[in-house]
C-alpha cells in the first residue's frame, strides 16, 4: 500500500489532480473491474468448452519448442515500440510460443487476441480466462517458462514461487538499476525488492542482463550459471529500409527543418536523468537548432526552464510507425544523459536506432554506449559539443556510415532474443 500511496503522489506532482483522478479510473477499469466482473466469470463458464478447444488448438501446433508466459504490465499498443515487444515478436519467430501480457489499459483485449504466429496478447487479469488458459497449458508436455521485468512492481514474488511450484522455469530480466525514480515511488516498491533477492538467491532462475554493470552485480551475487548478456537492439528493417523519403513532418517539426540550421535530434523520456544543462548550453552556442521528441516523465523538463530557451524544441511523441521518418531528417542524434547509476546501467534502444539510420551519434560517457566505435563521446559538455561538430563533418562519410550500419547489423532483435534462447536450449 505505501508503494502505491508514493506512487499516487508522484502522479499528482506530474499530471495534476484532474489527470491524476483519469489515470487511476483507466488504471482500476483495466487491472481491476475485468478481474471482478460477474459477466465474464458468468460468459467463461456457459462456453467453457469452447474457450478451452480455442486453445487447445493453438497448443496443439507444432510451430513451437517451449511455452513462455510473459507477466509485466507493459500493453502491446504504447507510443514507443520497447524492448518487450521486440523480445517477444522475435522469440514467436523462433519456435517460441509466448502469451503475452496486456491491460485494457492500453490493449482492447478482454481475453486474448492473436497478434501474429505464435504471439498472443492476454488480458490476465481477466482470472476467469486465464485460469482456463493455465490448465490447458498444464497439459502440454513442453519446457514452460514465466518472463518478466526486473522493474516490474505489479507482480508479488509469492506468485512466482507459485509458477515454480507448477513447474515453470523462470527467467528475470534485469533490466535497470533498480532505482525508485523509474518505479515513480519515493521507495523501492516491495515487489521490485523481493523478485530481485529472490533472482539472486535462487540459482535455477535464469537471469537475463542488458548492461554490463547489472552483469557485475549478478556475477557477485551467484555467479555465471545460466546468466545471458542480452542488451538493447534495434529493428534494423524499420529504421533503415521503411523511411518514407516523401514523407510531410507536421508543422512544428517542418518549422524547425525551415530555419536551415543544423538539427541536433534526441527521441524518448524526457527525465530526472536528462542533462537538461548541457543542453542549455548547446542551445546558448546558437550553432544547432535541438528537437526533443518523446514524452515528459516527471516535471525535470519543466523544472529545468527550457522553455525559455530559444533553439530547443519539445515535440512531444510520436507513433513508432513514423518515428524513423522524423528521426532520419535530423543531422546528429543525441543521448545526452547524465553519469549517475541509472544511466551506467542502461542500455539505450535508440543507440541501436540511430545506427540503423546511419546518422553520426553523440553521447555522454554513458557504459553501454562507449562499446561502439560508431558513437562520439563527450566526456564533459564542452567535449560534447566538440563532438557535435566533429558529428556534423563525419555525417556524409562513406566510411563511418558503413561502420554505423555494420554495428546495427550487430544488434538486432533476432540476435538479442537468440541469445536468450540458446541459453534456454542449454538445458531443455
Amino acid at each position: 500500500m505505501k508503494d502505491k500511496i508514493s506512487k499516487l503522489k508522484n502522479l499528482v506532482k506530474k499530471y495534476g489532480l484532474q489527470g491524476t483522478v483519469k489515470k487511476a479510473a483507466d488504471y482500476i477499469y483495466s487491472n481491476y473491474l475485468v478481474r471482478l466482473s460477474i459477466r465474464e466469470r458468468i460468459v467463461i463458464h456457459l462456453h467453457r468448452k469452447k474457450f478451452a478447444a480455442g486453445i487447445r488448438r493453438i497448443l496443439e501446433r507444432d510451430t513451437y519448442d517451449r511455452i513462455v508466459i510473459w507477466r509485466s504490465s507493459f500493453g502491446w499498443n504504447v507510443p514507443l515500440f520497447q524492448r518487450p515487444q521486440h523480445i517477444f515478436s522475435n522469440f514467436a519467430k523462433q519456435r517460441t510460443l509466448v502469451f503475452y501480457e496486456v491491460t485494457r489499459f492500453t490493449d482492447d483485449v478482454k481475453r486474448m487476441k492473436k497478434q501474429s504466429d505464435n504471439l498472443y496478447l492476454v488480458n490476465y487479469a481477466n482470472t476467469a480466462f486465464s485460469k482456463l488458459l493455465f490448465r490447458e497449458i498444464e497439459k502440454k508436455q513442453v519446457p514452460k517458462y514465466v518472463q518478466f521485468y526486473s522493474t516490474d512492481w505489479t507482480m508479488p514474488a509469492k506468485k512466482i514461487r507459485n509458477y515454480m511450484a507448477q513447474g515453470y522455469e523462470v527467467v528475470y530480466e534485469y533490466i535497470d538499476d533498480l532505482n525508485p525514480h523509474l518505479a515513480g515511488t519515493d521507495q523501492l516498491p516491495a515487489n521490485v525488492k523481493e523478485k530481485y533477492e529472490m533472482a539472486m538467491s535462487d540459482p535455477n532462475i535464469f537471469v537475463v542482463v542488458t548492461a554490463e554493470a547489472l552483469r557485475k552485480d549478478v556475477l557477485a551475487k551467484r555467479g555465471d550459471h545460466r546468466l545471458v548478456y542480452s542488451s538493447n537492439g534495434v529493428d534494423y528493417r524499420h529504421f533503415h529500409d521503411e523511411i518514407d523519403e516523401h514523407f510531410q513532418p507536421d508543422g512544428q517539426f517542418q518549422a524547425v527543418l525551415d530555419t536551415g540550421m543544423p538539427v541536433i535530434g534526441y527521441y524518448g523520456a524526457l527525465a530526472k536523468w536528462f542533462d537538461y544543462e548541457l543542453l542549455k548550453k548547446i542551445d546558448a552556442a546558437g550553432k544547432y537548432q535541438v528537437v526533443l521528441l518523446g514524452i515528459k516523465y516527471d516535471d525535470s523538463f519543466d523544472q529545468a526552464g527550457l522553455g525559455q530557451c530559444r533553439n530547443i524544441h519539445f515535440c512531444g511523441s510520436r507513433d513508432y510507425q513514423v518515428l524513423q521518418n522524423y528521426a532520419s531528417r535530423i543531422d546528429v542524434l543525441t543521448i545526452p544523459f547524465l553519469i549517475n547509476d541509472i544511466t551506467k546501467a542502461t542500455s539505450p534502444v535508440k543507440l541501436f536506432e540511430y545506427m540503423a539510420l546511419n546518422k553520426p551519434i553523440v553521447t555522454t560517457d554513458m557504459d553501454e554506449c562507449r562499446k561502439y566505435k560508431s558513437v562520439l563521446i563527450g566526456h564533459s559538455h564542452e567535449e560534447f559539443l566538440e563532438q557535435l561538430d566533429r558529428a556534423m563533418e563525419l555525417k556524409e562519410d562513406p566510411d563511418y556510415r558503413e561502420l554505423l550500419n555494420r554495428e546495427a547489423l550487430e544488434n538486432t532483435w533476432e540476435e538479442k532474443a537468440k541469445a536468450i534462447l540458446d541459453e534456454l536450449r542449454k538445458y531443455e
